[in-house]
């Protein structure tokens, strides 16, 4: 089911509490990536008696092209009957998606810092046989859905071993954050390393599709990191608070005017409440992408304040 992918294709990363449905339908407005990933969703907590909490974390849009969606936990039976129930899209039912959703590929988290105490994501990086079961469980059940994963260059320190593992499985896509979990963003990537994993690629899964991930700011820079590292693509995550337009070829973000940035936003928060009645997402969340769009122009910072200061949905729109 996976597109036919430009080379290098661009991919949104999967960021927790950011990349949901309103996101991904208004970065589909400004320029779509090749790739969309959902957030980061639990398969131990979809199949357990906290599955509602969780559904709304699968929703997808009427506009929405190319959606991976993102699964981490510790169960192979749970990544199994999750990874089915996606690609029989009766979970993307459930979670109220737009009639006609449907997932290209399943990416497994073995990169989140943030878990990785508690043995999951990047933690597994120590119980190699787990992480084996729970490709195997994830491939039956997801039929012909392509199988990628996004992992971290180490815990504490950089373990090629472990890129030769997840290259071994003969995975669809690999996508590599150029830092150890312990460095979390704190340093500067480190490309060298993501290099070797490429030839390792090139030796051991030729087939792997390989995707460098870490601060690119622009969509010229991440071909310019393609290029240089021989990458097949180049996922960007943070980046696109700098600018909605990142993905575009030619972006107008620089020269658009206060009132289309305003706009903009409007367009957010209005989608936000009409997506999420039943108040599945709150208000304050609307706040980390305040300093998207109110943003680079005379008194943006002192708006953004006010807009920040709001105590409901309609004040928040009346002052927009």
């Amino acid at each position: 089911m996976i597109p036919k992918l430009p080379k290098p294709f661009f991919a949104m990363a999967p960021m927790d509490d950011v990349t949901d449905t309103v996101f991904r339908q208004i970065i589909a407005g400004t320029t779509a990536p090749d790739l969309f990933m959902t957030e980061f969703v639990n398969v131990d907590g979809l199949q357990s008696k906290g599955r509602e909490k969780l559904l709304f974390k699968l929703r997808q849009g009427v506009k929405e092209p190319n959606l991976v969606y993102q699964i981490w936990g510790k169960n192979p039976e749970n990544f199994y009957k999750t990874t089915k129930q996606i690609a029989d899209g009766s979970i993307l039912a459930e979670a109220g998606s737009a009639k006609g959703a449907r997932a290209v590929g399943i990416d497994l988290n073995f990169g989140c810092p943030a878990v990785a105490s508690s043995g999951a994501c990047i933690g597994m990086i120590n119980n190699r046989q787990l992480v084996g079961d729970i490709i195997q469980a994830t491939r039956e059940g997801a039929g012909t859905l392509p199988l990628s994963v996004k992992t971290r260059l180490g815990l504490r320190e950089i373990d090629f071993t472990w890129h030769e593992f997840l290259l071994d499985k003969k995975l669809n896509m690999l996508t590599i954050h150029g830092r150890t979990a312990k460095e979390m963003s704190k340093v500067p990537v480190h490309w060298d390393a993501v290099d070797r994993i490429r030839a390792l690629r090139d030796s051991l899964a030729p087939n792997t599709l390989l995707v460098g991930n870490g601060d690119v700011l622009s969509r010229a820079e991440g071909e310019e990191l393609a290029k240089k590292h021989k990458l097949d693509g180049v996922m960007i995550g943070r980046g696109v608070f700098h600018d909605p337009y990142i993905f575009a070829k030619k972006s107008p973000w620089k020269s658009m005017t206060k009132q289309q940035k305003i706009e903009l936003y409007r367009k957010h928060v209005q989608l936000f409440v009409d997506t999420w009645k039943n108040e599945e997402r709150k208000l304050h969340t609307l706040n980390k992408f305040c300093k998207v769009y109110i943003n680079g122009f005379d008194g943006a910072k002192e708006f953004r304040e006010q807009l920040m200061e709001t105590k409901s949905f309609d004040e928040l729109l009346s002052l927009i």
